[in-house]
């Protein structure tokens, strides 16, 4: 099983200052045969920047967990980055019909493995995580595939022990009355290495502060060992603890703060910026042949220095066509085709 979540105050980072840069951050946090948790949902809050890093890096062998996700992901595994995933769902919805695209393809190919649950498993087996518990228990899906079918066999369950002997298990409710038969569904907790996730707004300590929905963010966060955030904005201490109300990861579970706008590009971050239609297109026509997705990655990932390259490579009127009206957190009026 993995290793326990650490404990307040664990952080190895200066508490007063935990700012640097991406090349640094991902050097020093993720490491070849990780295992990695990336947060955000679909096109909506993807850590790009630091998946991108991590491509240009040349991690190998990560283990990823992700809730329903789709571009960063779908990247990592087109760049070889992966061999292994757990998840519900992955995909950018019309921009990848059928599934995420390099992701489709690397199973129909036999090059990674994965295991799938359900939206509410992912979501329980993060939060025993963030939670220090062994697993969750869960009602339904007992007679489902979901349930029945094994994405690791017992040959690597034996051989891993980072991945539980059992994708779940079915027990007797021992507070059952009158002698009731009733089986409950444990799931099994999620305890990553690292979590990566982007957010709208931190201070230099590492107080996140997540603009619309969370997702399953915050459990992943708090699930893992080193916690690296991406962020939109950085902002005084004194100015996020106005509303505490308002944050929801606190600074000693946060390792290292990177500031990046536009850092969930092409990916949404509500607030802030829109997903951008244009480029989901591009990489739908690009990252079906090897041979286009290699254009693809040379051109946005290795042909870009920094992630302020990268930006000048989008352009600013495109940025900017995104931008989102910060009454709405959206873009009205958007070509979404």
């Amino acid at each position: 099983m993995q290793s326990p979540p650490r404990v307040a105050g664990q952080s190895i980072m200066n508490v007063d200052d935990k700012v640097m840069d991406l090349s640094k951050a991902i050097h020093r946090f993720v490491h070849d045969g990780d295992h990695v948790s990336i947060g955000g949902f679909t096109i909506t809050r993807n850590p790009m920047a630091l998946a991108y890093e991590i491509i240009r890096q040349g991690k190998k062998n990560l283990h990823v967990y992700v809730h329903s996700h789709g571009q960063a992901f779908d990247l990592l595994i087109g760049a070889g980055c992966t061999d292994a995933i757990e998840l519900s769902y992955g995909g950018t919805a019309r921009f990848s019909p059928g599934g995420g695209i390099r992701f489709k393809k690397a199973i129909e190919g036999g090059k990674i493995r994965f295991e799938d649950y359900t939206n509410f498993q992912m979501t329980l087996r993060f939060m025993a995580g963030s939670m220090g518990l062994p697993f969750m228990p869960i009602r339904s899906l007992r007679e489902t595939d979901v349930f029945k079918k094994w994405g690791f066999d017992e040959k690597l369950r034996k051989k891993n022990a980072r991945i539980p002997p059992k994708k779940m298990a079915m027990v007797d409710n021992p507070f059952a009355r009158d002698g009731r038969e009733e089986k409950i569904v444990l799931v099994p907790a999620i305890n990553p290495d690292v979590t990566i996730i982007h957010v709208q707004q931190v201070d230099r300590q590492g107080t996140v502060r997540i603009k619309g929905l969370t997702y399953t963010d915050v459990e992943q966060a708090k699930a893992a060992k080193y916690l690296i955030v991406s962020c939109e904005e950085l902002v005084d201490t004194e100015v996020i603890r106005e509303n505490p109300d308002q944050n929801q990861i606190p600074f000693f579970m946060v390792d290292a703060v990177v500031l990046v706008p536009y850092g969930a590009h092409p990916t949404a971050c509500y607030g802030y910026y829109d997903y951008d239609p244009l480029h989901f297109n591009l990489y739908k026509e690009m990252a079906p042949d090897d041979g286009t997705f290699r254009q693809y990655l040379d051109e946005y990932v290795f042909g870009v220095k920094s992630h302020e390259e990268y930006l000048e490579k989008i352009g600013k009127d495109r940025l900017s066509q995104i931008r989102a009206d910060p009454r709405l957190g959206y873009r009205p009026g958007l070509d979404r085709r």
